[in-house]
């Protein structure tokens, strides 16, 4: 059955047996947790955008949006699109350890939830490119009370809320290992949806890099 954000929190607390206040009151905090562990366990094509910013000589930083979950790519337009590297960001420290070394940068790195780090530091004005997935709005915000993975990941969203839900709780060991198995079931066929799109290219690894924890 498809959720609804009023159904799916009914269930939650069917199935944990439990309307105490202070979890009731945390059930939307849960939700929101467990349906960004799906978002960033699962590459879905459904979930990715397009968007251009600017990045200023001499500084290495810049912006993601404010919807962003984790990167596909960047480009940078150089008289023709340039893609960056995904780094990690103690290789670059260690590469390009002084900033004011600038030049045009070949790799990127996720410094913070709200920033990249670019290196070299860029030695003018650059237009990039920036094709990411991003978190869709929860489903305990949408005017209809529904959402894409409320309709079409049902299995997946309701374990996912009940590992998050239980570790809450502070529940028993082995009822927590069931519903983990159950989650990593339905993860394993909500990603046969993203089967056919080609996820790995000569820029980056097929891996989401993930932003947040």
């Amino acid at each position: 059955m498809a959720w609804t954000f009023t159904t799916l929190k009914a269930s939650i607390q069917n199935y944990l047996e439990t309307t105490e206040s202070t979890f009731v009151t945390e059930l939307p905090n849960i939700i929101t947790r467990a349906e960004e562990r799906i978002l960033k366990a699962v590459q879905l094509p459904n979930f990715r955008k397009n968007v251009t910013g600017e990045s200023l000589a001499g500084n290495p930083y810049f912006s993601t949006p404010s919807d962003f979950l984790a990167p596909y790519s960047i480009a940078l337009d150089n008289s023709g699109y340039e893609f960056l590297l995904n780094k990690d960001v103690n290789f670059i420290r260690e590469a390009y350890p002084i900033h004011t070394v600038t030049g045009v940068p070949k790799y990127y790195a996720i410094f913070n939830d709200a920033t990249f780090i670019l290196a070299p530091t860029p030695n003018a004005d650059f237009t990039f490119e920036l094709h990411y997935f991003y978190q869709p709005e929860s489903i305990t915000v949408t005017a209809n009370g529904q959402s894409w993975l409320g309709t079409n990941a049902e299995n997946a969203l309701l374990y996912g809320c009940l590992v998050e839900a239980y570790m809450f709780l502070k529940g028993d060991a082995d009822l927590m290992s069931q519903y983990q198995l159950k989650y990593q079931e339905s993860l394993d066929r909500l990603e046969v949806l993203a089967e056919g799109y080609d996820t790995t290219d000569s820029y980056r690894s097929g891996t989401v890099r993930k932003a947040r924890s």
